[in-house]
């Protein structure tokens, strides 16, 4: 099949830390065109190691928590794995959400005016050496607008296929052409020929993400009004055991990847045809944990 290689996405969890880093070693023989770390963990650390054991393959985090180190201390651990990593690592940060606040004690502000502050801060850094691309996490126009301004690249994160023409446009000038320009996307993916599993493994997933006000807002605005309706009406009455029930198909498949592999390869090209540089693979797995989810992820590329 003639289709791009994506990339995918890999978290390294406690017990599984070597274990990853072998499959990242592995993915870059295998020509993913990248390997992107959530703020699942101490993705620095794990960036780190990929700078030391990979040579070839680009990566990068996705996010970095804004809030989360002071924007000195952010600027020469990216600095350092940039320059180990010969300039393959792009430093993906973002204002990230509620509960990762809450748990690291620190207080959000304005993401826009936050996010432009902590660019010009860390760029302003000296005797640290070169800063990678910065990349900022986008979902709703007026930061898409902020990266193509300040930034390197965008990438979203469970992003609306059928709305991505319209957020795009709002990238100014010729960023959207700019093949230098990072344009991402987080896709959770979960390939199984029993499509209702896979279809309730990636439920499950952006369930918690139907929780947050940030997202509702950017999905309401994708077209799912309806939805978002409901999932606040649940959420008000105190059952949130009920938001997955207000959670449409068509709102998942739009978000999403899951099936077998012939579906979830043609869902890729679509992404592509979306305007989506690098497709972001977030594995999960119907039929066991990460790494079974990953060595999926695997045979399925390997057709590419």
């Amino acid at each position: 099949m003639s289709m791009p290689m994506p990339a995918i996405s890999l978290a390294a969890l406690p017990g599984r830390r070597k274990t990853i880093i072998e499959l990242a070693s592995e993915a870059e023989k295998r020509g993913f065109a990248g390997i992107y770390l959530p703020s699942l963990g101490d993705n620095m650390s794990l960036a780190t190691a990929l700078a030391a054991i990979t040579h070839t393959i680009p990566f990068g985090t996705a996010i970095a928590p804004l809030y989360y180190r002071a924007p000195l201390d952010f600027a020469q651990a990216a600095a350092f794995i940039h320059e180990l990593s010969n300039g393959r690592f792009r430093f993906g940060i973002g204002v990230a959400h509620a509960p990762g606040h809450a748990r690291f004690g620190v207080t959000a502000g304005k993401p826009l005016a936050d996010t432009r502050a902590f660019v010009e801060t860390i760029r302003a850094a000296e005797r640290i050496g070169e800063l990678p691309p910065i990349i900022l996490a986008t979902l709703r126009k007026r930061m898409i607008a902020l990266a193509g301004e300040i930034g390197e690249g965008m990438v979203f994160a469970n992003g609306s296929r059928s709305h991505m023409a319209d957020s795009l446009s709002a990238l100014p000038g010729g960023k959207k052409s700019d093949p230098d320009f990072f344009i991402g996307n987080m896709i959770p993916t979960c390939i199984c020929d029993d499509e209702a599993a896979a279809a309730a493994v990636n439920r499950r997933t952006l369930t918690s993400y139907a929780h947050l006000p940030n997202y509702r807002n950017y999905w309401r605005e994708a077209g799912y009004a309806e939805e978002m309706d409901g999932v606040e009406r649940a959420i008000a009455a105190g059952e949130p055991d009920k938001v997955t029930q207000h959670l449409s198909d068509r709102w998942l498949a739009d978000c999403t990847l899951f099936g077998c592999e012939q579906k979830v390869l043609d869902g890729l090209q679509a992404w592509y045809d979306a305007g989506i540089r690098t497709p972001i693979l977030v594995p999960s797995s119907a039929q066991g944990n990460q790494l079974v989810a990953i060595q999926e992820m695997f045979s399925l590329c390997a057709k590419l």
